[in-house]
């Protein structure tokens, strides 16, 4: 049996004759959610000292846990911290991201690197778990960037070029959320010039940042009116200072204070309500639906996945992964023939190196033994002629005894004077050398 799908059908709408009951289906929802829970995560980018940490402690009312940083970071490393958060009955796993040294280096080209591979890192662990046989989607923790505040300093007149480039390749794989930091440090005026400046460079230079959602209905009004203060000028403080009869959060100051969530003197207020209040789940939604989904159609693509069209053959799956394993043995085997050959290369080579330096070694044993050779021979030839002084010392010795006996044994008369003895002991010697 087999069974056409008509495309095109024609669908009908029906009354229904009493009460069925699917349209709790929306309740069944809202309750399983808050059942499991729900995941959130911030990337916070910005230079060390700019004011992240107070930021992230200020929009979630409490103090998160972090060391402080110091400038003298040889590189950008991530610090990803993982928090269990409850509001009424709604709980909240928050990762909050911080970017450890950024900005801090005198070369800054590759600042940006270990962020791309941080977020790509998180996609990669999603994809290996959609994949896998036994999959656990919905207990599994979530650790793919939801929204990246980038910090912006309040220094200067524009953007920085570490800046630009970095929010330039975060653009296709975050929800990008450029905040102007320490916005106290600013006046009115210079701050709203700074907002026109950035804007203007980043869609001079093509940087797509999160654009608040205008489609739904109940928020498109304030979403609209939102994206038009961006980017956010927030001020941070954990202090609780008293203004009139109420606390407040703010930061003082010898001319005054500050507050935090007073909407005339600073942004933070527009930046809780568009980040936690009202698109915290769009920011959700556009990361699957968006910068994961791309990630993971270049990721199947490159392992030879490929969508059909109508009109094309069907897809095998079987036959893709087939041809797959037999591109990757073929690939395999060239290496290991790449391998092999240079092995056998580098052992060729080791066995000259060694045969001329075996060749060094030989001629210098073959040196050295003739001049052990010469030396000896020198030696003998010393040796033999002391021998022979010896010798005829000797004979002279015994000699010059034998004469002094034989001249004292015949004198008639003994020496008067050591003179004439001397003289007699010159004459011996003289003749002892005439016989020889």
């Amino acid at each position: 049996m087999s069974f056409q799908i008509r495309q095109n059908e024609e669908k009908r709408t029906i009354e229904l004759n009493g009460h069925v009951g699917f349209d709790s289906l929306p309740d069944q929802l809202v309750s399983k959610s808050v059942a499991q829970g729900f995941s959130f995560n911030i990337l916070c980018v910005g230079e060390t000292g700019v004011g992240k940490s107070t930021l992230m402690n200020t929009l979630f009312n409490t103090t998160f846990e972090n060391e402080e940083a110091s400038h003298y970071g040889n590189k950008v490393h991530l610090h990803p911290q993982t928090y269990e958060l409850q509001e009424s009955n709604v709980n909240l796993k928050l990762t909050i991201v911080h970017t450890v040294g950024f900005g801090d280096q005198i070369n800054r080209e590759e600042s940006f690197k270990p962020i791309l591979e941080y977020i790509d890192t998180q996609f990669e662990k999603y994809l290996e778990e959609e994949l896998k046989i036994k999959r656990s989607l919905f207990s599994c923790h979530d650790t793919r960037i939801h929204a990246c505040l980038y910090f912006i300093a309040p220094s200067g007149h524009s953007l920085k070029s570490l800046d630009l480039v970095t929010m330039k390749k975060l653009d296709s794989k975050v929800n990008i959320i450029p905040v102007i930091a320490k916005a106290d440090t600013v006046n009115r005026s210079e701050l709203d010039k700074l907002k026109i400046k950035i804007m203007s460079e980043l869609v001079s230079n093509g940087v797509q940042i999160y654009q608040f959602p205008t489609e739904d209905e109940a928020v498109a009004e304030i979403n609209s009116s939102m994206n038009t203060h961006l980017p956010f000028a927030v001020v941070g403080s954990v202090e609780n200072v008293k203004v009139g009869n109420k606390l407040v959060k703010a930061r003082l100051y010898p001319w005054g204070s500050v507050q935090v969530e007073n909407e005339n003197h600073c942004d933070f207020v527009k930046l809780r309500e568009m980040l936690v209040r009202v698109n915290m789940e769009d920011l959700r939604e556009q990361t699957h639906a968006r910068h994961y989904e791309l990630y993971r159609r270049c990721k199947l693509e490159e392992m030879g996945f490929k969508d059909t069209d109508p009109d094309s053959k069907s897809f095998s799956l079987q036959e893709t992964y087939e041809a797959k394993r037999k591109e990757f043995l073929t690939d395999l085997q060239r290496k290991e023939e790449e391998m092999r050959q240079m092995f056998v290369n580098k052992v060729k080579e080791a066995e000259a190196e060694l045969k001329e330096k075996e060749k060094e070694l030989h001629e210098r044993f073959e040196q050295l033994k003739r001049m052990h050779q010469e030396e000896k021979k020198t030696l003998e030839e010393k040796r033999r002629n002391l021998e022979e002084e010896m010798n005829a010392f000797n004979r002279r010795k015994v000699a010059a005894e034998t004469l002094m006996g034989q001249a004292v044994q015949g004198g008639s008369q003994p020496f008067k004077k050591d003179k004439d003895k001397k003289k007699i002991e010159v004459h011996l010697l003289y003749r002892i050398e005439d016989e020889e």
